[in-house]
């Protein structure tokens, strides 16, 4: 569905995951820096809403998820995967809990697969999942700009990013937290009545802001996006996503054996990296453009933007075994690589010999 605020001065609509939304309002560079101040909102109501009632609510979320949820107090904010067997992400959704039912957010053309793999999990627990898109949008904030939001007329629930701090059972493979890129970030969703949109805007006073700049600050983060970073191969080391949507010491959950294997042995097969591309040209790759070391491709493009500040950059998934060093091109383009996910491959508590070592272990006669 198109967001009505489409039809505000400048709007230019968005594309991709993002279709149906404005991607800027004529000024993408000064709308970045209006929201990096805590001063612009961003339309996000091309995203999904889900809820979840009923007693059984956190607890059953808790055995389907890599997220610990049980104590999740009202007005507390988290995230959470939905794996499959093999631990590939097949979701990821904000978590938030109301005191009556949980709020799921996650990308609108996810929706229905969500929903419908809910349902299938239901079987005698008292839980009600409802898709609420229609009647709920979304508007994204920086730094205290949630406030504007939550104090306007028809404002839900707001959802603040844990990104990137490191979440109590998590462990990182980037950076520690206070040395992370995002750490100054301070990115939240607002919820709001969808008919009342374009009333909480204005009753805001924040100045609209488009997906560009909403995304030019999520790659600056090394923020990892379900519509973008996620293909049908990728597990939550490869994205450092261990860091806020996986907690590693919580009871059984589908995929939970990969998770603990790729942790404990290290190495995932890929890494996410950022890259730093050549704007000399003035030109910018596609997502999904392959990223090509000599003659090899190496890995694949997942999201690309221009930022005000950094210029045009991306994040990509390469082979984890590539070098740190490597020169490397993306549709003719140069790009410098800055390493999020090391190639080392391993992550922060990892054990130092692999569990069951010792068992090995002949003694000396």
């Amino acid at each position: 569905m198109s967001s009505p605020l489409l039809s505000r001065p400048g709007a230019v609509a968005g594309g991709g995951p993002d279709a149906g939304v404005a991607l800027h309002y004529g000024h993408p560079a000064q709308e970045q820096r209006a929201l990096e101040r805590g001063q612009g909102v961003v339309d996000l109501s091309q995203l999904g809403v889900v809820t979840v009632s009923g007693p059984d609510r956190l607890s059953w979320l808790n055995t389907l998820s890599t997220q610990l949820l049980l104590d999740l107090a009202p007005g507390q904010s988290g995230e959470l995967l939905l794996l499959d067997p093999n631990g590939r992400i097949e979701h990821a959704a904000a978590v938030a809990d109301d005191g009556e039912r949980v709020w799921l957010v996650t990308e609108g053309g996810h929706v229905a697969a969500l929903v419908g793999f809910l349902e299938r999990m239901r079987f005698m627990l008292r839980v009600e999942v409802t898709d609420v898109t229609e009647h709920t949008a979304v508007l994204g904030t920086c730094g205290d700009g949630w406030q504007a939001v939550a104090a306007a007329p028809g404002h839900v629930l707001t959802w603040h990013d844990p990104w990137p701090t490191t979440a109590p059972g998590g462990t990182s493979y980037g950076p520690t937290d206070d040395e992370h890129p995002g750490r100054h970030l301070r990115r939240s969703l607002g919820l709001v009545d969808r008919a009342r949109l374009g009333d909480v805007v204005d009753a805001s006073g924040l100045r609209l802001a488009g997906t560009w700049a909403w995304e030019a600050l999520r790659v600056e983060a090394w923020r990892p996006r379900l519509g973008r970073e996620v293909d049908e191969r990728a597990i939550p080391h490869e994205l450092d996503w261990l860091r806020t949507g996986v907690h590693l010491d919580k009871g059984c959950y589908r995929g939970q054996e990969t998770v603990a294997r790729v942790f404990n042995l290290g190495r995932p097969p890929r890494r996410l990296v950022m890259l730093h591309l050549d704007g000399s040209e003035h030109l910018t790759p596609e997502p999904g453009a392959p990223v090509v070391h000599g003659e090899k491709e190496v890995g694949h493009v997942t999201s690309v933007v221009r930022h005000a500040e950094l210029g045009p950059v991306a994040l990509a998934l390469v082979k984890r075994s590539l070098p740190a060093d490597a020169e490397l091109v993306v549709d003719g383009i140069a790009a410098a690589q800055e390493v999020i996910v090391p190639v080392a491959g391993e992550a922060v508590g990892r054990p130092v010999e692999r569990p069951g070592q010792e068992l090995r272990r002949r003694p000396r006669a």
